[in-house]
């Protein structure tokens, strides 16, 4: 039987730090490459055929606009291969979340796109790395995991790359799905699947049909006790979107909703979101009652800011742009 071929984009991260031998703070990310992490895995090459592509070397924070513009077309070139089965990203786990949603909606394919990383850096006594990657590997070969989005495989467990968020910043089983169901789990190799993603994503997205050189500047804005609505002010000179993460039902004081319905009408389009992990946010007569905001839906006010971000690049219409957010 012919092996599978898995393409590794690496872009830094944890996965690829080191530091002092056996510790697992005071690392420096992105320091070792793909290929010494897949050399403790035994036997992988055996297993599947492998191409690795080392695309960037920097801890996750550094992740940008353009370098997520890079990735999706270097993931969409790879994918327009023949015999490319299914690829891999190696990633840094603060901002996984962000790009694994991004990809989800500008990755022009159906085949499998897993991102993966590691919260112990590979100089550290019982690195996850080595096992996060090697399930990575496998699921991304799997023949099952076509079609279901981007996915991110961490601690043996299979997430939707639109619901996954980091839940701790010191345990190994560091992410979760809010408040929805896994996508699956995996047994060493054995992959299972428990449910599939209902949201549009990759090739049935409105987003990754062209090819986006630019994206439109948004900015996340968080109403506190006490939070003076001049923030906003400030960040309209520079933004042609707002994402209010708000309270409660992403709720914010009169003096706040007077300022948002002002700069609503000069043209910036504002979303509201919440502080509240598990939260469905929709438009609401009280807080907004001109309809100015549009609703997050369950999206975190990050990963709002991102669906905005795209949706500008298209239209200004708040219509057209609801209904991405109840889509999408």
């Amino acid at each position: 039987m012919k092996k599978k071929k898995i393409a590794i984009i690496a872009t830094g991260g944890t996965i690829a730090g080191s530091g002092a031998a056996g510790k697992t703070t005071n690392y420096e990310a992105g320091t070792i490459s793909v290929d010494e992490v897949l050399s403790s895995i035994p036997d992988i090459r055996d297993r599947v055929e492998i191409v690795l592509d080392n695309l960037f070397s920097v801890d996750s924070n550094e992740i940008d606009d353009q370098r997520w513009l890079i990735l999706t077309e270097h993931i969409n070139k790879l994918a327009d291969q023949q015999d490319i089965d299914g690829i891999v990203v190696t990633h840094g786990t603060d901002t996984m979340e962000e790009t694994s949603y991004f990809l989800n909606l500008t990755v022009n394919t159906l085949k499998p796109v897993v991102l993966t990383g590691a919260m112990r850096p590979a100089t550290a006594t019982s690195a996850d790395g080595p096992f996060n990657l090697f399930q990575a590997i496998m699921l991304a070969s799997h023949s099952e995991a076509w079609g279901r989005g981007v996915m991110c495989l961490f601690s043996s467990t299979i997430f939707s790359g639109r619901d996954i968020q980091k839940i701790s910043n010191y345990k190994i089983d560091a992410f979760d799905q809010r408040a929805f169901a896994n996508l699956g789990y995996m047994k060493d190799d054995e992959v299972y699947f428990s449910s599939q993603p209902l949201k549009r994503h990759t090739t049935y997205s409105v987003f990754s049909r062209k090819p986006i050189k630019d994206l439109a500047h948004v900015a996340i804005a968080d109403y506190y006790v006490g939070a003076s609505p001049d923030i906003l002010d400030f960040l309209a000179k520079n933004n042609e979107g707002i994402v209010i993460v708000g309270t409660g039902s992403g709720n914010y004081s009169k003096e706040w909703r007077q300022r948002i319905e002002e700069l609503s009408d000069q043209g910036i389009v504002f979303v509201r979101a919440s502080r509240v992990t598990n939260s469905i946010i929709f438009q609401d007569d009280y807080f907004d009652p001109k309809h100015v905001c549009l609703g997050a839906n369950n999206l975190s006010p990050y990963k709002a800011r991102i669906l905005l971000m795209l949706s500008l690049t298209i239209t200004k219409d708040k219509k057209v742009i609801n209904d991405y957010f109840l889509n999408y």
